[in-house]
């Protein structure tokens, strides 16, 4: 299972989010740094709105939601590429993630300090974002000296093509931007995986603000300005959450938290909107099943062609695999039911080159 770490400064409501995306409280909240020492992990379901009208049509009672796993990963500040603090146990957790989340405080409140003195969220963003850079440096100079002797001793051309790409981007970090922000071929891309690199991580900014202040939070001054930097980082985006209000939520029902949020002038919840966007950060997407025994969502990675989604289910899926019947879940839900959608011409079948997408709703056809 792919997972997104959750990063930050001390106190900028890392372990807070943490709980109610995992709608526990396993992560320790305290007002000091370093409360999380290690990483803490859960798994969350992506909440998903096409899962009950589906289950509606399968005349069905289970209904299984996709999932993904989030890292609460401690607490960084300056000089963790030299292991000030918890730097390089930090670092380390970092690189054993798929994606990352940098939680970033944007609201003042004096009841809850700040390691820094003071509340400045580029500047925060800036201390992660070096510190991450110059721990990259350290690797891609070091990997480059190996791949240039390696080439030039055996004229391996895989070696010279790593070299190659890591001095392109060597100039990028020394100017103090993540690799990240470079754009690169597929081929690159799936050599870039080679050098697990820390800024080539999809990233994605979590604005932390004020329970008040959520209902208006377009207008925050300390958003706009984290929505106006992270454009020239290669970040994917930014949402926008209140972690304490969040963690409230996690003790009341799903009607309960509705009128909660309606009350706050909120129409969704900040945590179900940061945990849809990490899924797409991780470049995946979900096809379903829908049966009389249940309603699923499948997770895959987009670009997945039909075997390979098959797959998913079960490897026999995959190398018995014959084709897919598939309907789209919008055609599917205009006909209003499975009958009425083929009545219409809308199931089709795909074979093996078939690319799957995000809300086909399929029945595999394989050989035992």
């Amino acid at each position: 299972m792919l997972n997104a770490g959750i990063v930050g400064l001390p106190n900028v409501g890392k372990s807070t989010l943490f709980n109610a995306l995992t709608r526990t409280r396993k992560a320790e909240a305290a007002n000091y740094p370093f409360c999380t020492i290690d990483p803490n992990v859960g798994v969350v379901q992506v909440p998903d709105s096409r899962l009950e009208p589906l289950r509606e049509i399968a005349n069905t009672n289970t209904v299984i939601s996709a999932a993904i796993e989030f890292v609460d990963i401690a607490g960084l500040v300056a000089g963790a590429s030299k292991g000030e603090g918890l730097g390089n146990k930090f670092l380390a957790n970092i690189r054993e993630v798929d994606a990352i989340i940098q939680v970033v405080r944007c609201f003042k409140d004096d009841d809850v300090i700040h390691n820094m003195g003071s509340v400045d969220p580029l500047r925060d963003i800036d201390t992660i974002n070096t510190e991450l850079v110059l721990a990259d440096l350290e690797s891609v100079e070091g990997q480059i000296q190996k791949l240039q002797k390696k080439a030039r001793g055996s004229q391996d051309k895989e070696a010279e093509a790593d070299a190659a790409l890591l001095e392109r981007i060597l100039p990028v970090l020394n100017e103090n931007k993540p690799a990240v922000s470079l754009e690169y071929s597929e081929q690159e891309q799936a050599r870039l995986k080679h050098f697990n690199l820390l800024t080539s991580k999809p990233i994605l900014y979590a604005c932390n603000v004020k329970e008040d202040d959520l209902g208006t939070a377009d207008e925050n001054p300390y958003v706009q300005k984290v929505r106006t930097h992270i454009a020239d980082l290669g970040a994917s985006g930014s949402c926008i959450l209140s972690a304490r209000l969040e963690e409230d939520l996690v003790d009341l029902s799903e009607e309960e938290a509705k009128e909660f949020l309606a009350d706050m002038g909120v129409k969704d919840s900040g945590a179900s909107g940061l945990i849809r966007a990490s899924y797409d950060l991780l470049g995946l997407a979900s096809y379903f099943t829908a049966g009389e025994k249940e309603v699923r969502a499948w997770t895959f990675r987009k670009g997945m062609k039909a075997p390979q989604c098959a797959g998913v289910i079960h490897t026999d899926f995959e190398s018995g695999f014959i084709k897919a019947e598939v309907v789209s879940y919008e055609d599917l839900i205009t006909a209003g039911s499975v009958q009425s959608a083929r009545e219409a011409g809308k199931y089709r079948l795909e074979g093996k080159d078939y690319e799957f997408k995000d809300g086909d709703v399929t029945l595999f056809r394989f050989n035992n």
